[in-house]
Formats: C-alpha cells, structure tokens, sequence
C-alpha cells in the first residue's frame, strides 16, 4: 500500500543490527544440502518469536514453509530464501566465521535467510495493510539445486496455493549494480544449467601394441574436440552458452592402453531451446565419433534448473516496490545475466515471480567471487534486501 511505503523502509533500517546478527549466527554455523536442521530450528524459533503461527516444518526434509495471513483479501505470494552452505573451508579471518571446519556460507546463504526473516518480522507488523497471505519458504539444498524441486515435490506450493513469487541472491554476480541499489533483469537472469557424463569403451591392452587395442583415450580426445565445435559453430554467437569439460580420467599406468575413458562436464543456456539443443548435439557426436573410431559412447545427463526468467508484469511490480525502498534511481537492470545457475527456476516454472540481485559489494579489492573461501557480503546493506521484499508483498496487488 502506498501508504505504508516510509514506514517499510525505516522499519528496515530499524531492523538491519538484527539482520546482521541472525546472519553471523548463521554464517557461523553452516550446514550442507538437505540438512540443515540446527538452521531450520533457528529459524523455526525467530518466526515464532514473530508471532508466525501457521509453521510447517521438515519441508523436504528440512525446509521450512510458514504463512502469514493478512486482514484485507487477496492472493498469495511465495518468498523464497535458501539457507544451505558449501563444502568450502573458510579463510576470511572474521570474528564469526564459520565453527565448522570444511563447511562454509561462500554464497550468502545465510544473508538471504536472514533477509526473508526480516521481511517477515515487518509483514507481521502489517497485516492489517496486507492481501492475501504470504508464503515464507526456507529451502534447504540450494547448491545441490535439488532443495526447490524437493520442496515442491513435497507439496510447499499449495495449502494455501502460491500465486506469484519472489526471491534474492545476494553477493557480486553481476556487474553494473552496488552495495546499496537493487539489480533486476526483465527476462533471463540465470542460466540453465545441466551436468553431463560421457563414458567412452574401447579395448585395452599392451602399450607395446596399440594395433590390438581400440585405445579410448584416443577417442575421448577427438570426442573433446569435436564437442567444442558446438558453441563456436553451431550456436549463434548471438544466443548465450556454454559447454565445459571439467573431468578426463583414464588409465592406470604408462604402458597400459585402458578400456574406458571418462568425461565430464557442465552445458549452461538462457533458453530451454538452446539447452536441447545443446543435449541432442553432445549425445549424437560423442556417439558417432566413439562409433567411427570402433568404440562406444555412452552419454548422460544429471538435469539440473532450467533458466531463471523473470516474468515481465512482475518485474515491473518489482520496479515499484524497489524503487520506494532505496529509491527509483537505485534500481538498475544488470548488465548482462550470468551463465551460474539456481534452483528458484523451478519455483518460477510453477508461479509468475521475480529473481532480483541484491548487490553486497565492499569495493577496493575486498570482493571475492560466490564460492571463494574468503567470500563475504557488506552487511550495512541487508535492509535493503529486507525492505524490497516486504514492500514488494504489501504492493504486488495494487492495480
């Protein structure tokens, strides 16, 4: 509601000391893909507190969906924040880093739970102004990209059913936007992004005698080669992609031709027409080079999210809302969208909704990219997330 626009951004600011400490406890205490139970109870316990009643938990396994229902009709909207860590060991230095060695929040994971809980706490105080009702989803198992699929699956889109969505990432993924503004992209943000395996049979043998080997080593090299020609000569240079092998494994010794050869990789895409594309492409020229070379190929695929798309109506809704919290200059369109993929694909694929980018930059060589151990998000700037989010719920609805 317009009216409430002042008080939503104060009541942020009010908050972010808050903020900050839920997302130290939590960044202290990183848990990995589906269990995130001392999280989920952290979590748990503050919506409580908030006075959230309507609370179902192991969502999933262990996420966390609550309601919270407003006094004027209308429809529900979905907000999202996952809250699972990286198996990444810390080396930040700072005072809370994480207690748990190998383990590490290296994507502000535990910045994003904190903001929807913030969000919360402000929606709470607005219930007499809000339509409908409000979803809060606490995903876990993000960097898996199985926790949103898992969730839905397990039912967290209906009872009440989600109409529309919305969810952040925090940190520095895209350029053109800073600390303190608010990124969003009318269209793709993120990309499909899918995992693949090819293994290659020949017949080993002495190494004195390749002639009575069908050597597979050789024919991964030229299924290597032959696979790098799909992005640069069969996807338009106009159409985002990308296909990297990231694993060659073969062999055991020197003079030993092996019988199988091993390769793996990632293929990302800003439309599910390139990402067919893409998969029909790897599976028929890794096969029939194999075969041309008197091997086999036997290819598969892990599917991971597709695309991350934001619907043009919400992003506009988005727009408003942002605009009101930080200010209409403070919101910019990301210079281009990134080829790393997120789960929230799925969410979108069930409801209308946006993704937008919550920028936590320092500046002056502090930033380190998502997943380095020295990652890290300027916490004078999670209000603003907190306060787009809350703003966003109480306005969608207004014509």
């Amino acid at each position: 509601m317009k009216g409430s626009t002042v008080s939503v951004r104060e009541e942020a600011v009010r908050l972010n000391p808050q903020l900050v400490e839920w997302r130290r406890h939590l960044h202290a205490h990183p848990e990995l893909g589906f269990e995130t139970v001392d999280t989920a109870a952290f979590v748990l316990a503050r919506l409580k507190e908030m006075g959230v009643t309507e609370i179902r938990t192991g969502v999933a396994k262990n996420g966390v969906a609550a309601v919270i229902r407003g006094d004027l009709p209308g429809k529900v909207l979905g907000m999202r924040a996952d809250m699972d860590a990286l198996p990444v060991q810390e080396e930040t230095g700072l005072p809370f880093a994480s207690m748990v060695s190998g383990r590490m929040h290296a994507c502000g994971h535990a910045a994003h739970a904190s903001m929807l809980l913030g969000a919360a706490r402000i929606l709470t105080a607005h219930r007499g102004e809000l339509r409908g009702a409000v979803k809060l989803i606490f995903q876990p198992s993000e960097e898996t990209a199985a926790g949103a699929l898992a969730m839905i699956e397990d039912g967290v889109m209906e009872n009440p059913k989600v109409d529309a969505f919305i969810g952040l990432h925090t940190g520095n993924f895209w350029t053109g936007v800073d600390a303190g503004e608010i990124g969003y992209s009318n269209g793709p943000l993120m990309a499909a992004a899918d995992l693949f395996t090819i293994t290659i049979t020949g017949k080993g043998g002495h190494g004195a005698t390749p002639h009575r080997t069908i050597d597979p080593i050789a024919i991964g090299c030229q299924v290597y080669t032959a696979l790098q020609t799909i992005v640069s000569r069969e996807i338009s240079p106009l159409t985002p992609a990308v296909l990297t092998i990231g694993v060659f494994q073969s062999g055991s010794a020197g003079n030993i031709v092996p019988s199988d050869c091993v390769l793996k990789g990632t293929l990302r895409a800003l439309s599910e027409e390139t990402r067919r594309e893409l998969q029909d492409r790897i599976r028929a020229i890794s096969e029939d080079v194999a075969h041309a070379m008197r091997g086999h190929a036997a290819v598969e695929f892990h599917y991971g999210p597709p695309a991350t798309i934001n619907a043009p109506e919400m992003t506009a809704k988005l727009l408003r809302a942002a605009g009101a919290v930080v200010g209409p200059e403070k919101v910019r369109e990301v210079d281009e969208p990134t080829m790393g993929g997120e789960d929230m694909a799925f969410f979108l694929e069930k409801a209308p909704g946006v993704f937008f980018f919550h920028p936590s930059t320092f500046g002056g060589g502090r930033d380190y990219p998502h997943h380095h151990p020295k990652f890290d998000v300027n916490e004078e700037v999670l209000w603003t997330g907190t306060g787009t989010m809350a703003q966003f719920a109480l306005t969608w609805q207004d014509d």
